[in-house]
């Protein structure tokens, strides 16, 4: 018997590209899922890659708002970017259940970074309009359609399943990490030489992830059984998910959540400049704050996912992150703002990730794809209608009335979540 566990180890262990772990102490570690060396490959060179995505993310906003001085526009934008999840995320999970996911990574990625080139070449030359911002976003929402199945399900490729939600987590603290520097870089880099240069930064991070991915050493790809029509496969997914009721809770929160609590963030190079009467610079160091409040709620969740049940977690952060943004919406001083919008990431982050990794512990190996399409499309699909809705509460109601709406909704669903479905908040 131990020989066929000691076997069965192994085979975890070349997932991830190197020998069993013997140390116990090592698997219950904060960053035990950067031992494989696969995942090491992964985590450095996407925080690279999204350094210059949080820099173009920043610049790309406060470049629109510039553009226009419309709060609504920054809601279009926002809804460009994630109406093709809605045509193409639940394609996307099947592909990713189809075809070499780290292929389909590869394509997705050199079409974002092509991407990138172009809005830069347009801005160095003085060209760029408005809607050249909302064509672009638009395409860049369809190569992340393809993108986040892919990149949700490819983690179990890298590590063991022993490990999954560390190296979830720790994803998480790698984006947030990012998101934490690049939006308050890009914003200083804006204010000294323009939004061109990063974009043009952005484009060349690409080569980071890119590299990485060429490098690992996996094991071959084996695809599903059962190769039929497409949308068969798809409806299989949709069928599992309606059937399962811990699933579909956590799918209809990340909708809600996605639809109110997020929407926010669409407004922060509005806030910067009308409600703390800042700059790109004030709109970065916004944008910072919440990267790095998510970053600290990644690592804590790291740390001890191991010591509570994840619907706990889950629960812990459905609450704490309306509570933030109510309070966000009240403040008028920079430094308080910042404090406020720091602890609203933490809350995000500890609810988004519990999430994950409850949905990825309880689905089968066989529909992680589809399941995982449908738990993105849930994040990405909904969260431009918030941010289209946003964008014309502002213009009509002012911001600050918009964001409270937002969080006083999200509060009170938390509230019956908590009464409706006490099961979720004990799954472990």
């Amino acid at each position: 018997m131990s020989k066929i566990v000691a076997s069965e180890e192994r085979a975890e262990a070349e997932k991830g590209g190197q020998p069993p772990a013997s140390n116990a102490m090592r698997r219950s570690s904060t960053f035990a899922a950067l031992s494989y060396p696969n995942y090491r490959l992964w985590y450095f060179g996407q925080m690279f890659s999204l350094m210059g995505t949080w820099m173009q993310s920043t610049a790309q906003a406060y470049l629109a708002y510039q553009l226009t001085q419309s709060p609504a526009f920054l809601g279009y934008i926002g809804f460009a970017n994630g109406l093709p999840s809605w045509i193409f995320m639940l394609y996307a999970g099947v592909i990713a259940d189809r075809l070499p996911r780290r292929s389909v990574l590869m394509v997705a990625q050199s079409v974002m970074m092509i991407l990138a080139i172009i809005l830069a070449a347009l801005t160095f030359t003085g060209k760029v309009q408005a809607w050249h911002l909302i064509v672009l976003a638009l395409l860049l929402g369809i190569a992340n359609a393809f993108d986040a199945p892919a990149r949700q399900s490819f983690v179990l490729e890298m590590v063991p399943r022993e490990h999954l939600t560390n190296a979830i987590a720790l994803n998480s603290s790698m984006f947030n990490a990012a998101a934490a520097i690049g939006p308050a870089v890009g914003g200083l880099v804006y204010a000294a030489v323009g939004p061109a240069w990063c974009f043009t930064f952005n484009a060349i991070s690409f080569l980071a992830v890119l590299a990485a991915l060429a490098l690992m050493k996996l094991a071959p790809f084996k695809p599903q059984p059962g190769r039929g029509k497409a949308l068969a496969d798809i409806r299989a997914g949709l069928h599992y998910v309606a059937d399962q009721r811990l699933i579909r809770t956590i799918i209809i929160n990340l909708m809600v959540v996605s639809l109110f609590g997020m929407s926010f963030v669409t407004l922060l190079p509005a806030w910067a400049v009308k409600v703390l009467g800042g700059d790109a610079a004030t709109n970065g160091y916004l944008q910072s704050a919440r990267g790095a409040g998510a970053m600290i709620g990644a690592l804590l969740l790291a740390t001890f996912s191991g010591m509570f049940p994840k619907g706990r977690l889950l629960t812990l952060g459905s609450f704490m992150m309306p509570v933030f943004v109510i309070a966000f919406s009240l403040a008028r001083w920079t430094p308080l703002s910042l404090a406020l919008i720091f602890f609203t990431g933490t809350g995000f982050m500890v609810f988004a990730n519990s999430s994950n990794a409850l949905t990825q512990s309880l689905v089968p190996d066989e529909l992680r794809g589809r399941v995982m399409s449908i738990f993105t499309l849930a994040f990405f699909g909904f969260m431009p209608l918030g941010a289209l809705l946003a964008g014309q509460a502002a213009a009509r109601l002012g911001e600050p009335a918009t964001v409270l709406l937002g969080g006083s909704l999200l509060l009170i669903y938390s509230a019956w979540v908590w009464l409706r479905v006490p099961d979720l908040r004990h799954t472990p």
